[in-house]
Formats: structure tokens, C-alpha cells, sequence
């Protein structure tokens, strides 16, 4: 199935941490768009896992995003795929990406994904990186390795599917 079926999804939001997101150009826009995809998630039930890249040295995740107490998946290696439990955690659910950095723990979790077999969908406008290009670079890689490059609007409406889901006006109102 092309579209992202919210039955089978996982919110992966990758390394959105409050000593990083200062250098990250347009790193606003992206903790907007990866928060609207969590809430949206909750309201969906649409699980979401949150990692966080050497917190000891780049902070915990940004407080708008934060997630339960002892919920996040730490991890020191930059692919958060080859980090030991990680795929256990994830199933056999296909992957909406976001976070941090594009061409670094975004790109190397991706490919490390798609290696595994998963399905992966990198939400381009809920990804960053200190410079566009890299941003970019990155996102052009990961589509040559099959992964979906999409939007917040396309994810949220897909995980919807119709005007007429129960949660749509609760929904709709997080991207108006």
C-alpha cells in the first residue's frame, strides 16, 4: 500500500534535543511540524518513539516534544537502527521519520531501516539540519534508498483517510 496506514505506523522523532535545535537552521518549524505529528499520533493512536543522541552532552529532548520519563531510547551510536534493541522496539510497524540531524542520525537511521526492511517515510519539513544543503543532500540520499519523502499535511491526512474519521476536526485543527 502506497499510503501510510496508521495501523501499521510508528512516529520516530529522532534526536530533537535543546542543546542541538539553536544551530539547526530552521529548527522552530521543525519542533512545530514533529510536534503537530505527535499530537496528531496521540490523537490517532499512532505510537510514537522519541530518541535522544548522547544526552549527556546535547540535552534532553526539547520540552514542546518531551516524552514520558524513561520513554526515550537513548543511544550513542549516530544510526539509532544498529543500536542494540532498537528494531525490537519498533516491530514490524513502518517508520514516519523526523528530527535531527538530516545528514547524520536522520540519514544513517533510515538507511540502517531500509536495510532492515522497513518501510520509511521522512516527513521533509519535521527534518533539520545546521545547513539547508545538508538537509537536502540528505533527503535526496534517503529517497535514492526508497524512502517516501513527504509532508506533515500528507502524513496527517493520510493517517486520517477520510473527512469523516472521528478525530478529524481534532486533528485538523493542530495544522490550521
Amino acid at each position: 500500500m502506497a499510503l501510510i496506514d496508521p495501523t501499521r505506523a510508528l512516529l520516530l522523532i529522532i534526536d530533537v534535543q535543546v542543546r542541538l535545535m539553536p544551530a539547526i537552521a530552521g529548527g522552530a518549524g521543525v519542533i512545530a511540524n514533529a510536534g503537530r505529528l505527535a499530537a496528531a499520533a496521540r490523537l490517532l493512536d499512532v505510537p510514537v518513539l522519541i530518541t535522544e543522541q548522547n544526552a549527556g552532552g546535547l540535552g534532553p529532548t526539547v520540552p514542546d516534544l518531551a516524552p514520558e520519563a524513561g520513554t526515550a531510547f537513548p543511544k550513542m551510536r549516530f544510526g539509532a537502527a544498529q543500536a542494540p534493541g532498537f528494531l525490537d522496539r519498533i516491530g514490524d510497524r513502518d517508520c514516519v521519520v523526523t528530527g535531527c540531524e538530516a545528514h547524520i542520525c536522520v540519514l544513517q537511521t533510515v538507511l540502517g531501516l531500509r536495510e532492515a526492511g522497513r518501510r520509511v517515510h521522512v516527513v521533509g519539513d519535521a527534518v533539520g539540519a545546521r545547513r539547508v544543503e545538508s538537509r537536502d543532500a540528505a533527503l535526496a540520499r534517503m529517497a535514492a534508498h526508497g524512502a517516501d519523502i513527504v509532508t506533515t499535511e500528507m502524513v496527517v491526512f493520510e493517517w486520517l483517510g477520510t473527512a469523516r474519521h472521528p478525530r478529524f476536526r481534532d486533528v485538523v485543527k493542530l495544522i490550521k
